[in-house]
């Protein structure tokens, strides 16, 4: 029981990293090395001076749906770890941790939708920005894909992990 608890603990830590780099980065889409754009900012490099030059993108409705979508992911995912340390300590003998599962389903299935919207409308997402063929998804992208399963499967494990002594 104790490595199960431990288990769940550090995937629900993991993914909650996860979540955060995936919403605060700046490398949703890459063009090439000096450039990327994220949620928030389109950046470029400054070769003369080194450091990254970075602008706000112009929001659209599909951006500002992905935005909304992985902040929520992110609260819902913070909240579910703080409930679920409190449940730990609160909690009787063979209760079961609903809620904590619950949230955790729920920060999934907005990852989900927000990693489906941009991948959907990223032509719209980026419209002011440079030519999208020379260009790709980049990391942070990938690691909100990621998340969709580890948070669906944390939130399950929760849902079904009973409190022991």
């Amino acid at each position: 029981m104790a490595c199960l608890l431990i288990f769940v603990t550090t995937l629900h830590l993991v993914t909650l990293a996860m979540l955060f780099i995936a919403t605060m980065e700046k490398s949703w889409w890459v063009w090439d090395s000096t450039e990327t754009s994220d949620l928030w900012y389109n950046c470029k490099l400054d070769n003369s001076t080194g450091t990254q030059l970075c602008a706000t993108i112009k929001e659209t409705e599909w951006l500002q749906a992905v935005q909304v979508l992985m902040v929520i992911s992110v609260v819902f995912s913070s909240v579910s770890f703080l409930v679920f340390l409190g449940q730990l300590f609160t909690m009787s003998k063979g209760g079961l941790f609903y809620f904590t599962g619950l949230c955790q389903v729920f920060a999934g299935l907005t990852v989900f939708s927000a990693a489906l919207i941009y991948t959907l409308h990223n032509t719209e997402i980026l419209l002011d920005s440079k030519n999208l063929t020379s260009g790709n998804f980049g990391y942070c992208f990938i690691l909100a894909w990621v998340c969709v399963p580890l948070l669906l499967c944390s939130g399950i494990m929760y849902i079904h992990l009973r409190k022991k002594e």
